[in-house]
């Protein structure tokens, strides 16, 4: 009974002993465990597991790190895209290619056309051969001197051709004509129609010596140039009366009195009628 009781420093030193005892236990202590233990193979499977999911997160967050950047650099490259839109708008499409040439299709002419045609060319001809045997005659009668005229003399008449009227004076003057305030060329840019005009001052042997001024209206350009050479031949004859054969014989005192017919009331043009319908 003594043995069992133990005061309490006793009690104190036992505890220590008893820790040092119990103190660490070595590896070569411990009870030894199989390698094919199923806690082995869990201790050496989370390792692993552990190694292989770190890399796993970062691949994941890495690729967030680096198009953070990326979006940044399309955000800033974004305003200049409208501008090569813009120049693309302003380039033509094809504008760099050359090009070509078609020749229009020429199209059959019907029989009605081409005789038309050749009618045309006649009628041209025969003009052209008439004031060239017109100027002929007059070079041979334009050696006749002109009779002599006052000064300040005036002598006014009247052409017609056709729907046109031109009112002509006659002056003494170095051959000036004035056709409503515009020269001869600039009112009558043909040379046919120049040649009619001064047709009868060329027969008469008067051109270059009297200036002719004329107010003309009405008509065609053609009609015009006609009522010109009427007025013209009609005031010559005035200045001098015995022109008036070689003047007529030529037809300068002819009057063209050629006009257009008028529509009638009821037809359709100055004598076609409508068709007529039975019922």
């Amino acid at each position: 009974m003594i043995d069992d009781e133990k005061t309490p420093e006793q009690d104190e030193t036992s505890q220590d002993e008893g820790a040092g005892a119990a103190g660490p236990v070595s590896d070569s202590d411990s009870p030894e465990q199989p390698e094919n233990s199923p806690s082995a193979d869990a201790a050496e499977e989370q390792p692993a597991e552990e190694v292989a999911e770190e890399p796993v997160a970062e691949e994941v967050t890495a690729p967030e790190a680096d198009q953070e950047p990326v979006v940044e650099e399309q955000t800033e490259e974004a305003p200049p895209e409208p501008k090569a839109e813009e120049k693309k708008k302003d380039v033509i499409p094809g504008a760099d290619l050359e090009p070509i040439l078609v020749e229009p299709e020429q199209r059959e002419l019907s029989t009605e056309e081409r005789a038309r045609l050749e009618a045309e060319e006649e009628e041209k001809a025969r003009r052209e051969a008439a004031l060239a045997a017109a100027e002929e005659d007059d070079t041979a009668t334009a050696s006749r001197a002109p009779a002599k005229m006052e000064k300040g003399a005036r002598f006014l008449a009247t052409g017609k051709r056709k729907s046109a009227i031109a009112r002509v004076t006659v002056l003494p003057g170095k051959g000036e004509i004035t056709i409503n305030k515009r020269s001869l060329e600039e009112f009558f840019p043909r040379p046919l129609h120049q040649t009619m005009v001064k047709q009868p001052l060329a027969v008469s042997g008067y051109e270059g010596n009297v200036d002719v001024r004329v107010r003309v209206h009405g008509g065609g350009i053609s009609g015009q140039a006609g009522a010109v050479r009427h007025g013209v031949a009609r005031a010559l004859t005035e200045i001098d009366s015995e022109l008036r054969g070689d003047l007529k014989r030529r037809g300068f005192l002819t009057r063209d009195a050629r006009v257009k017919e008028r529509r009638k009331a009821g037809l359709k043009k100055a004598r076609k009628r409508p068709q007529f319908s039975k019922r």
